[in-house]
């Protein structure tokens, strides 16, 4: 996990978008702190648009979400879509799976080694496959 440091607050987001190749705006850089200073975690886009106004952070919610999708473009998050209109952004971009919890709307991380994924049907030709995502739902009296 990256900490940010006391001398230079900035820093490690400004590294972080440098890295990705992005350009590092007032906002992405607000953004990335906001996102990535307390470890791997999921979020929608209100989650962090609250977040960013709690933090002083005046960016609109299309904002946030051209940002979110910039970022799942170059590899800085993932994006979990549980249903239509309802989308999660992880930070942890590491190959794992998910419990989705549905009463509450949480999710929680699946190491990947911890699911067997066999006899997946040959991908159409021309195509090849990128990545398998495994969404357990759960609900009941366990569901947090």
């Amino acid at each position: 996990m990256i900490r940010p440091s006391p001398e230079r607050p900035f820093r490690d987001a400004l590294q972080r978008l440098k890295a990705a190749g992005l350009r590092p705006t007032r906002q992405r850089l607000a953004l990335t702190r906001i996102l990535f200073e307390n470890g791997h975690r999921h979020l929608t886009a209100e989650t962090l648009h609250g977040e960013a106004r709690l933090a002083g952070v005046d960016v609109s919610l299309a904002t946030i979400y051209n940002t979110l999708h910039q970022f799942t473009t170059v590899g800085l998050l993932r994006e979990v879509v549980i249903d239509t209109g309802k989308a999660y952004f992880d930070t942890n971009t590491d190959d794992h799976h998910h419990f989705f919890f549905e009463e509450s709307g949480r999710l929680v991380d699946i190491p990947g080694m911890d699911v067997a994924i066999t006899n997946l049907p040959q991908a159409p030709a021309g195509t090849t496959v990128a990545r398998v995502d495994v969404v357990i739902r759960l609900r009941g009296p366990g569901n947090p």
